[in-house]
């Protein structure tokens, strides 16, 4: 108790909706940051942005059940709401925690009613099944509880970012801002996944990624850019023990396969030590 109390000092904590929309209704410049905790510099980031444009800004922590297609995969996502707000309790200007239980989001257990485009069934929607519908579904009720101005979100999980636009701006007046791919030293993008590996898997992933990396080089040599990263697939599966579910060179625009350098984006997933990874560069 002590220890909230001492959070509050900086920030407000909020635990339910009726706070949530007692406290919003007097402002109309909101910047929001969603977010599944596991908070680290990315995310970070993305509140470093909504602090300068906008006049309040309010984080979000919500493990959303609805858009894991693994339950397993739910279980083992990396939770900690203490270390969370004692992250965030060093950035300062942050208004606003919302931290909603299931029952604020969900009122009762339905599945998502939106449903994304057969056309979008690509990239990681192809692999998990019901995915997108779950992020859309909660970025909808989300985006109508808190109507924020600015949505603040990272081009790691660039689908998401795709999908995520294209829905909330067609809805809503918020603008949702893409936001660079944060990196470690290392160039292993961030990922609140990233904590579930030890020290020496930290070490083996950050190699590999490294190596994913170089591929943006030596795709240039190549007219046909699929064909060249569909052979690296094999190789590099074999090569690092790893499961990869697509490795494709896209159009940042409209996420169509492209064989064009420029205007595109690798996009890659891979599993390693049993956790799914993602990225694009």
């Amino acid at each position: 108790m002590f220890y909230l109390l001492n959070i509050l000092i900086q920030m407000k904590i909020l635990l339910n909706n009726l706070t949530l929309l007692k406290t919003l209704r007097p402002f109309n410049d909101i910047g929001f940051v969603p977010t599944m905790g596991g908070i680290h510099d990315g995310h970070i980031s993305l509140i470093k942005k909504s602090i300068k444009y906008s006049k309040k800004t309010i984080v979000s922590i919500f493990i959303n059940p609805k858009q894991f297609n693994n339950k397993n995969d739910f279980k083992s996502y990396p939770s900690n709401i203490k270390k969370d707000l004692k992250i965030l309790k060093k950035i300062k200007k942050i208004d606003y925690v919302y931290i909603p239980k299931f029952k604020d989001i969900y009122k009762n257990n339905n599945r998502p009613k939106i449903k994304i485009n057969k056309s979008d069934k690509i990239l990681c929607a192809k692999f998990r099944k019901g995915h997108f519908e779950g992020v859309l579904d909660v970025m909808d009720k989300l985006t109508n509880l808190i109507k924020p101005k600015k949505i603040f979100m990272g081009k790691k999980d660039y689908q998401q970012l795709y999908l995520v636009k294209n829905f909330i701006e067609n809805k809503y007046k918020s603008n949702v801002i893409g936001c660079k791919t944060i990196r470690n030293k290392n160039k292993l993008a961030l990922s609140s996944r990233n904590f579930l590996f030890n020290k020496n898997e930290l070490i083996q992933v950050q190699e590999i990624s490294k190596k994913f990396l170089n591929l943006k080089k030596e795709v240039k040599k190549h007219k046909n850019i699929n064909k060249f990263l569909t052979q690296s697939k094999k190789k590099y599966e074999k090569k690092f023990k790893i499961k990869i579910e697509y490795l494709e060179n896209r159009c940042v625009k409209n996420l169509k396969i492209s064989n064009k350098y420029l205007g595109s984006n690798i996009f890659l997933s891979y599993y390693f030590k049993g956790v799914r990874l993602i990225d694009n560069f």
